[in-house]
């Protein structure tokens, strides 16, 4: 198995439970973060896993940032595309900033981080590229235009590279998770979510970080290697897609 995979947004929140599932199933995990330089420090000291600062939004940054994870480490085998933000409110009321910040960070960061490894992948024969989209670019979601479109496209995209890499032993999925109790859930009222997020969901609870991490680490196995350009929606049943 190829062992180096890089997990951007992967200190905190769903990317800190799936570098370490990676981690746990034998992979060599470099963890791309953009801010939060404590969090990341105090990440790598607990895990001993790697972390690497860069803006996944830049594409220069990107294939320089993955160039120094390829010398220190080795040739990238598996990319994790989980770095996201939100930017929420009411279309009319959008600003072209809170636009194409959501769009730079959650669709075309999947282009900067994939392009600079995918034709090493595609000569090696083998690669895993994991995008994590949402179930609101399933669905929809109201005050979230810019954030459900950049999802939805993390879907195509997905389904696309998967048709043109097949054949080179390369797999791409996504995996749409539902709402998870990670920080930005947190910081919603308690009230917001008993009332309007709980009763929506059959399964009655928020989903755990290990639970998406556990779905990531099979897609990145051996054991998924004819699983390609598929969507894994991981929500408790909230939205049958």
């Amino acid at each position: 198995m190829k062992n180096v995979a890089v997990v951007t947004g992967g200190t905190r929140g769903i990317g800190k439970a799936v570098s370490i599932a990676l981690q746990q199933q034998g992979y060599t995990v470099a963890a791309v973060y953009a801010s939060n330089d404590a969090a990341a420090e105090q990440f790598s000291n607990e895990t001993g896993i790697h972390v690497y600062k860069w803006d996944v939004s830049d594409f220069a940054a990107c294939s320089n940032g993955l160039a120094q994870v390829t010398a220190d480490l080795g040739p990238v085998a598996v990319v994790v595309n989980n770095a996201g933000i939100t930017r929420d409110t009411m279309f009319h009321k959008m600003t072209p900033e809170q636009w194409h910040a959501v769009i730079n960070t959650n669709l075309n960061s999947l282009f900067n981080m994939c392009r600079p490894v995918i034709e090493g992948m595609r000569e090696s024969g083998f690669g895993r590229i994991i995008n994590i989209s949402s179930i609101n670019g399933q669905k929809g979601q109201l005050g979230q235009t810019n954030y459900s479109a950049a999802k939805a496209g993390d879907i195509g995209f997905t389904k696309a590279l998967a048709l043109e890499n097949a054949s080179k032993g390369i797999t791409v999925n996504a995996v749409c998770p539902g709402y998870v109790e990670t920080d930005m859930v947190k910081a919603m009222s308690p009230d917001v979510v008993s009332a309007k997020i709980l009763p929506n969901i059959p399964a009655g609870r928020l989903a755990q970080p290990e639970e998406i991490a556990r779905c990531v680490a099979f897609l990145a196995s051996a054991d998924a290697g004819y699983i390609t350009g598929s969507t894994l929606s991981v929500n408790g049943g909230q939205y049958l897609a």
